[in-house]
């Protein structure tokens, strides 16, 4: 096509240079000069005239010494002017001709606008070409968007390539299993989910488990995402769903995959205003293919979201989507896994070890693990190093965290005091608490959007909360505020973020958990609307009274937890100055070095600093580290 369109191009140029060189040649190429009434008269009566043509309104001729002439003679004073010329050139005797009126062809008059046509329809044509893909698919909106992955074609994808989700696969053997021997499933009068619907955090794997089963039962994949579906133009997403399962029949048995479906199949009749019309129409579509096709036609719907909540309940009824399956975040023996399928291509130094990597990559998605890598990656070529240290993923890991780290941010003393004070108010609580996660970094350098941070990191995987783990929680968010007021005896904005926190964990615990003591035990919908109407007109199941005594709930567990702060920071007022001393001298500090100011105070690190930095020989370094280590 794009041949054609060049070549169309080139003889469209060269046919407007032919009827431009054609046009000059008819143009007379003799330059005629024009004279007025009175020179032309003069030179009559001085015998400088050969003879005399009248044409139309215009009186022309030539002279003695063959130079064309023209006078134009003004329609109104013609009958005047034009008379006076010829009376004096009979009386001087000069020759006097008539001439007819100029008749182009017809060919010749229209060709202007025939090529103007021509320049217009090709510009139409060029733009419907980029804009459809090509003049036959300007009309094709009916027709499907799937990306066809024949797996002869493409790069296989199986289960071994999938790290991780071990109860995922197992579940989607049987249907790899379906789509290799039917029969076996046919004699024994079972039927095989038609759909599956994967749900799970964004980045978990949905779209390569997917990828697997068809690579693992070598069938045909179709993607497609739900926002393909719908358009301007109503009844053009129903017609695409119609097209998209007939094209799939041809290529049966093989596996339909429907990413973001929650774009078309949001639960319908909810919101303000009533819903899309063209959308719903799309999903009742929808719902009537996966009824339609027959129980073994050896098509598999696999449908991905990450709000299985929104969607309408008429997609989850038995003989549609009828299998749920929840992708959820891998464990640390999973993150393992995934990170050696991603470095499988970078060059790692012998110091990176996997497991120390995963423990320290807690709710990690295999996506931010990936993404993680590559950032490692990327920080190994600027520094025009060889090999991905563990120094270097470890920096790698806290960019995606918190964000890049702000180095060349000028921040004066007075803002520096008082980020170490708060930074070291979170590391302090944090530490004194029993139920919290040891400390792992601390930092007053800028990054992302916070002044400096307070890293912990869990010793195992969690999957419940206790309540005092979360008022632990509560203490330590409320610990930067607390550390400020006590060292301070002021307040700043920079508790903004932590504050919100505490108020979302306080509220989840009281409405959601009822961990309150003087509320019953039951949950007040601590849940979000996700459509704005959808509850809007719904008799809330508790009153005023309630609602007034939730937010005392919520009022006394922060206050309660804030003067504990308060108190644990006072009675450990010695090591709140020494780590807030620690952090404005040397800026972060890692476990090892917070440790030993908590224990040994801030002379004990800056000795250990000083050693390494030449001051003292390396025995005494070691002397120091093993006395550390002893208490």
């Amino acid at each position: 096509m794009k041949g054609l369109q060049k070549n169309l191009f080139f003889w469209l140029l060269i046919l407007m240079v032919l009827v431009f060189v054609f046009w000059s040649s008819l143009q007379p190429s003799q330059e005629t000069v024009e004279l007025n009434f009175t020179d032309v008269m003069t030179k009559i009566k001085t015998d400088e005239v050969k003879s005399i043509g009248v044409k139309d309104n215009v009186v022309g001729g030539y002279l003695k010494d063959d130079q064309e002439f023209s006078v134009y003679v003004p329609e109104m004073f013609s009958l005047y002017y034009g008379t006076e010329i010829l009376r004096a050139a009979e009386e001087q005797g000069i020759p006097i001709e008539t001439f007819a009126p100029d008749t182009e062809p017809l060919w010749l008059s229209i060709l202007p606008t025939l090529a103007l046509m021509g320049v217009m329809l090709f510009a139409w044509f060029m733009l419907m070409n980029s804009s459809q893909g090509g003049a036959n698919k300007a009309m094709s909106f009916g027709k499907n968007k799937a990306k066809l992955h024949k797996q002869e074609e493409t790069k296989k994808v199986t289960f071994a390539e999938v790290a991780g989700l071990e109860e995922e696969k197992e579940e989607m053997k049987e249907i790899v299993d379906f789509l290799k021997n039917p029969g076996t499933y046919k004699k024994l009068g079972a039927r095989i989910p038609k759909g599956v619907l994967m749900s799970g955090l964004p980045g978990t794997g949905k779209t390569y488990l997917s990828r697997a089963i068809a690579g693992e039962a070598n069938v045909p994949f179709y993607s497609i995402s739900g926002s393909d579906f719908v358009e301007m133009f109503v009844g053009v997403g129903a017609s695409r769903v119609r097209d998209l399962f007939n094209t799939a029949r041809k290529d049966a048995p093989c596996i339909v995959f429907i990413d973001e479906i929650d774009a078309v199949g949001r639960h319908r009749g909810a919101g303000l205003g009533g819903g899309n019309d063209e959308r719903e129409q799309t999903l009742n579509q929808l719902l009537v293919e996966m009824d339609g096709f027959g129980d073994h036609e050896g098509i598999i719907v696999i449908a991905a979201t990450n709000r299985p909540d929104i969607l309408d309940p008429a997609l989850l009824r038995p003989g549609r989507f009828d299998r749920q399956i929840y992708v959820s975040p891998p464990d640390v023996k999973e993150r393992e896994a995934v990170l050696k399928v991603h470095s499988r291509n970078k060059p790692l130094a012998e110091d990176v070890d996997f497991k120390v990597i995963a423990k320290r990559t807690p709710g990690f998605t295999p996506a931010d693990l990936e993404n993680m890598l590559n950032e490692a990656a990327l920080i190994t070529a600027r520094r025009k190093q060889s090999v991905i240290t563990m120094d270097i993923i470890e920096e790698a890991t806290t960019k995606v965290i918190v964000g890049v780290e702000k180095k060349s941010k000028v921040v004066n003393d007075r803002e520096r005091r008082l980020v170490s004070v708060h930074e070291a108010g979170h590391a302090v609580v944090a530490t004194l608490l029993p139920n919290t996660d040891p400390v792992h970094t601390v930092t007053i350098v800028p990054r992302g959007m916070a002044g400096g941070f307070t890293m912990q990191l869990p010793e195992e995987e969690k999957n419940y909360m206790t309540k005092g783990q979360m008022l632990s929680d509560i203490m330590v968010l409320l610990g930067g505020r607390a550390a400020e007021k006590i060292v301070l005896e002021d307040i700043s904005t920079g508790a903004s973020n932590d504050l919100e926190r505490v108020a979302k964990v306080a509220k989840d615990m009281v409405v959601k958990y009822a961990m309150s003591d003087n509320l019953s035990q039951m949950s007040y919908g601590g849940d979000d609307n996700v459509f704005i109407g959808k509850d809007l007109t719904t008799k809330r199941d508790y009153s005023e009274q309630v609602i007034s005594e939730i937010d005392m709930e919520i009022r006394q567990i922060v206050d309660r937890a804030y003067d504990q702060t308060l108190s644990l920071l006072r009675n450990n007022r010695d090591k709140l100055d020494a780590v807030a001393m620690a952090l404005s001298e040397y800026e972060t500090i890692d476990a090892s070095e917070f440790e030993l100011v908590m224990n040994q105070g801030f002379e004990a690190l800056k000795a250990l600093k000083d050693a390494e930095n030449g001051l003292e020989s390396k025995e005494v370094v070691d002397q120091d580290v093993e006395v550390v280590l002893e208490n």
